[in-house]
């Protein structure tokens, strides 16, 4: 399988000035490809095929407009050609239904805070000896190593966000490691007031990142807003506000792996709830239900459970989970958000409304999961009628029936 390791790389000022003309050639050519494709179409014309972009490419190198493209890399602008097809693809995969619907390609601006190159391994790039990042056209970046590369990586992806941060993601063959089979099966629900709630009874707090660092972020989006358009005091601005964005999305993803790979690593089979995170991120809970990431967590849950020989199950959204009885399997009808604790009409269970929900997310994916760990707790049932009142004597038991205890 392919993974990507990404690490913090930290080029010079000429390097910097080098990465940025990458960008640009890689941007400038995205445009012209997708200007002539488009072109085509309004004239009725036949879609414009790889190869006939590439051509126009190497000719545009040899104009007077185009010559500086040749200051770069010619892989980066082979992939860029390769990304506007990859775009394409997705569009038209959408249409038919292939996967979830995207927009057609757009054009890219010289304004946009996260730009990106990809070397191929053609493109004579390699790490040095020193641990170094050599880069054709570029030089040696320095590289933060914070861990060793599984095998040798095939492309690397250069990356400058929108907080001013380089970054190098490698693309590397790994082999699954199977971790020691284990009985332990769980279902999770996935909330907001608890992140997670397990089916055996243990609930995750959510961190709240967003709503933590609001305060400073409204500080330094006001400082923002205060500054003069086309300053450079508004372009430190931008860059604080971008910065503490990075911040709290960086603290999200280091608790969405850590959570994620405590849960592959302690259960055999992981089931979830198919969440529609795109409709509940129109409602009033759209900022909680962003801060909480639930995509990026299920998606995380996905491949490490492929990576280390696990099983990870998606139920359907329209499971009704939290109406269905853990005990007994009675569906008692929708409840409002704001029961927490209900008891079955059927059965007299008083179930947690979450972690019942999880218990049953389990079931649903034919996961042998206990009710045990839902928090059941029995109601008071009427004693018989031969175990009321008092009895102030022992009473000879005269028949066979006995109710009770038995006397011994």
């Amino acid at each position: 399988m392919q993974l990507r390791y990404s690490f913090r790389v930290y080029p010079s000022a000429g390097q910097r000035m080098a990465l940025a003309r990458a960008f640009g050639c890689a941007r400038v050519v995205f445009n012209d490809a997708l200007r002539a494709r488009e072109t085509a179409r309004a004239a009725g014309l036949a879609f414009i095929p790889s190869g006939e972009l590439s051509k126009q490419l190497t000719a545009s190198k040899k104009t007077p407009g185009r010559a500086w493209l040749a200051e770069v890399s010619s892989v980066v602008l082979q992939q860029s050609l390769r990304d506007l097809d990859i775009a394409y693809k997705n569009f038209f995969d959408g249409l038919k239904g292939k996967r979830p619907t995207t927009g057609p390609p757009r054009f890219k601006s010289r304004k946009d805070t996260r730009q990106s190159v990809r070397f191929t391994a053609n493109a004579g790039w390699k790490i040095t000896t020193g641990g170094r990042l050599r880069l054709p056209k570029v030089g040696d970046v320095p590289v933060r190593w914070s861990r060793s590369l599984p095998s040798a990586p095939s492309t690397v992806t250069v990356i400058k966000d929108s907080a001013g941060r380089y970054f190098a993601s490698f693309v590397v063959e790994a082999e699954p490691k199977t971790l020691t089979v284990t009985d332990s099966v769980v279902g999770i629900d996935l909330g907001l007031t608890h992140f997670a709630i397990l089916s055996d009874g243990t609930k995750i707090d959510s961190p709240r990142f967003l709503r933590r660092a609001e305060k400073k972020l409204k500080k330094a989006q006001r400082d923002l807003s205060r500054k003069a358009k086309g300053s450079k005091n508004r372009a430190k601005a931008r860059i604080k506000v971008a910065r503490a964005h990075a911040r709290t999305a960086d603290a999200r993803r280091e608790f969405h792996h850590q959570l994620s790979t405590k849960i592959i690593r302690d259960n055999q089979a992981v089931a979830v709830e198919d969440l529609a995170v795109k409709g509940l991120a129109r409602t009033r809970m759209a900022k909680s239900v962003h801060d909480a990431g639930w995509s990026a967590f299920t998606t995380m849950l996905e491949y490490k459970a492929a990576k280390y020989g696990r099983t990870l199950i998606r139920i359907g959204r329209f499971e009704p989970t939290s109406q269905v009885c853990s005990q007994c399997g009675v569906k008692d009808g929708p409840k409002p958000p704001h029961i927490r604790e209900w008891t079955c009409g059927a059965c007299g269970a008083v179930l947690d409304r979450d972690v019942n929900a999880a218990v049953n997310i389990a079931k649903a994916a034919g996961l042998a999961v206990s009710a045990c760990g839902a928090r059941v707790r029995p109601v008071l049932v009427p004693a018989q009628r031969e175990e009321t009142g008092t009895h102030p004597k022992p009473q000879p038991v005269t028949t066979g029936r006995q109710a009770g205890i038995s006397v011994l």
